[in-house]
C-alpha cells in the first residue's frame, strides 16, 4: 500500500467521522450586539468546556444581529435595541422571541479643564446639552448641580456616535423619556439625526475625541468606561437621587421595572429612568431573538439548553465583567418564555 493511498484513505476516514458526528451538526451560530459580546465570549467557551456544545458568534452590532436572525441564517440574533412590531412581521420563521440576558448603562463621559469632583447630571440638563441649549460649562443648571467646582466658562462640545449602536438607542431611549422636546425629535433609535456635536465611532471613538478636546461630553457604556479607566458622571434618578453607575444600581433598575410586568411580557421593555432610590437611570437590558418554532429542532433544543444554563449558571459571572445581571424575579419569568419554545 502507498504512502499516498494510507493518506487518502485517512483523509476519507475523517472526513466520514466529522460527517457523521452528532456535535458538528449540534453547533449554533449567532450574530450581533457588539455591548455584550465579552460576556457572551465568556459564556460560550464554558458552556463548551460544560456540554461540548460549540457556539460561534460574530459581533456585528445590533442591526446585522436583527437582519440575520430575520433572514435565519443564524440560529439566533442579538441586540441591545428590542426589534420594532414591523421588524417582527418581516422575519421568515415566524414568531421571534426576545430573551434578556444581562444589563448594562450608558455613562455620561466629559472633558472640564479645572473640574475636581465627579460632575452630576440630571436628565433634561443631558437633553438640553445634546439639543444645543445648553452651551457653556458654567451655564446656571449645570452650576446649581454642582455647587463647589469651579466651572469653567468654556463652550460645551458635544460628541456622540456616528455609526448605528445599541448604545445610542439606550442613550436616546433616556433622553426620550425625560425630554418631552427630545422624544418629538429626534426621539429614540440606534441611530438619530444629531442637533449638535460631532461624531466618533464606535465607544473607542467617542471616548478618544472625548479625553482629546477640553470642554467636551459623550456617552459610552459602563464597561467601557470602566475597563479603560475613564471618569463619568452621576446621574439624577427619577426619585430624584444622584446615583453612580454599578452592577447593582443597574440591577436596581430592572427590578423595579420587574415588580409591575405582566406574566406574558415579550420582555420588549425600557428599564431607562426606572423607579427606585437606587436605580441607575440610563440602563437597559440586551436580549438574544429566538424563535419559538426553530426550523431545526435539535439545535433548537440545543439553544434552548444553552439559554437555561445561561439564566442560572451564566449570571453569577455575569458581575465580573461588569454586566449587571437579571434580578430573580425577571428570570423565573424568562425561564417561563423559554420554556414555551418548541423543540419536539
Amino acid at each position: 500500500m502507498t504512502t499516498r493511498f494510507v493518506r487518502t484513505a485517512a483523509t476519507t476516514l475523517l472526513a466520514a467521522i466529522a460527517i457523521a458526528s452528532p456535535a458538528a451538526s449540534q453547533d449554533l451560530t449567532g450574530a450581533g450586539a457588539t455591548f455584550p459580546n465579552p460576556i457572551y465570549s465568556k459564556w460560550f467557551n464554558d458552556y463548551a468546556a460544560k456540554s461540548g456544545v460549540k457556539i460561534n458568534y460574530q459581533s456585528i452590532g445590533s442591526g446585522g444581529g436583527v437582519r440575520q436572525i430575520s433572514e435565519q441564517t443564524v440560529d439566533f440574533g442579538a441586540t441591545d435595541g428590542p426589534m420594532t412590531d414591523d421588524e417582527l412581521s418581516k422575519a421568515k420563521g415566524g414568531a421571534l422571541l426576545h430573551i434578556p440576558t444581562v444589563m448594562g448603562g450608558d455613562v455620561v463621559v466629559y472633558n472640564v479643564p479645572g473640574a475636581k469632583g465627579r460632575l452630576k447630571f440630571s436628565g433634561d440638563v443631558i437633553a438640553d446639552i445634546f439639543l444645543g441649549k445648553i452651551t457653556k460649562w458654567n451655564d446656571p443648571r449645570i452650576v446649581a448641580l454642582n455647587k463647589g467646582e469651579a466651572l469653567p466658562a468654556q463652550d460645551i462640545l458635544v460628541v456622540h456616535r456616528s455609526d448605528g449602536s445599541g448604545t445610542t438607542y439606550i442613550w436616546t431611549d433616556y433622553l426620550s423619556a425625560v425630554s418631552p422636546e427630545w422624544a418629538k425629535g429626534p426621539g429614540k433609535g440606534k441611530d438619530v439625526k444629531w442637533p449638535v456635536g460631532l461624531g466618533g465611532k464606535g465607544n473607542e471613538g467617542v471616548a478618544g475625541q472625548v479625553q482629546q478636546l477640553p470642554g467636551s461630553i459623550g456617552y459610552v457604556e459602563l464597561i467601557y468606561a470602566r475597563q479603560n479607566k475613564i471618569s463619568y458622571g452621576l446621574v439624577k434618578n427619577a426619585a430624584g437621587n444622584f446615583v453612580d453607575a454599578s452592577t447593582e444600581t443597574i440591577t436596581n433598575a430592572a427590578a423595579g421595572i420587574a415588580k409591575g410586568l405582566p406574566a406574558n411580557t415579550d420582555f420588549r421593555i425600557s428599564i431607562v429612568n426606572a423607579p427606585g432610590k437606587d436605580a441607575y437611570p440610563i440602563s437597559s437590558m440586551t436580549w438574544l431573538l429566538v424563535y419559538q418554532k426553530p426550523a431545526d429542532t435539535a439545535k433548537g433544543k440545543k439553544l434552548v439548553d444553552f439559554l437555561n444554563w445561561m439564566l442560572v449558571d451564566g449570571q453569577k459571572s455575569a458581575a465580573t465583567l461588569d454586566y449587571a445581571p437579571l434580578p430573580d424575579a425577571v428570570v423565573k419569568q424568562v425561564k417561563a418564555k423559554v420554556a414555551s419554545i418548541t423543540v419536539k
